[in-house]
């Protein structure tokens, strides 16, 4: 099994940045790929960025492709989501989950087996 506990979310301004983290513990070693989801109040939980534990192979949302990095840190079990240019319309839940299962689904929540209890993300306008 594994515990995530995603932390760097707040209150920020329109066009500012923020780094949120999702630390992994527990069997980090059968982790095949880490992935950032995001549900606003009234709406479907949406797909923002996965990355594999031990490559460098990256996915992005179209909606956060060119503001948003996703990066891991394999010697601190932590990935990183970092959000540039944000928008009101970023405002969400952000949660990281992780599968063990070499799936290429990665940019569907179905893949994921284990998730984070979220952290809260507002930008005002």
């Amino acid at each position: 099994q594994v515990q995530l506990v995603e932390s760097g979310g707040g209150l920020v301004q329109t066009g500012d940045s923020l780094r949120l983290s999702c630390a992994a513990s527990g069997s980090t070693d059968s982790i095949y790929g880490v992935g950032w989801f995001r549900q606003a109040p009234g709406k479907e939980r949406e797909f923002v960025a996965a990355i594999r534990w031990s490559e460098s192979n990256t996915y992005y949302a179209n909606s956060v492709k060119g503001r948003f990095t996703i990066s891991r840190d394999n010697a601190k079990n932590t990935v990183y989501l970092q959000m540039s240019s944000l928008t009101p319309g970023d405002t969400a839940v952000y949660s990281c989950a992780a599968t063990f299962a070499r799936t290429v689904w990665l940019e569907r929540f179905f893949a994921y087996d284990y998730w984070g209890q979220g952290t809260q993300v507002t930008v005002s306008s």
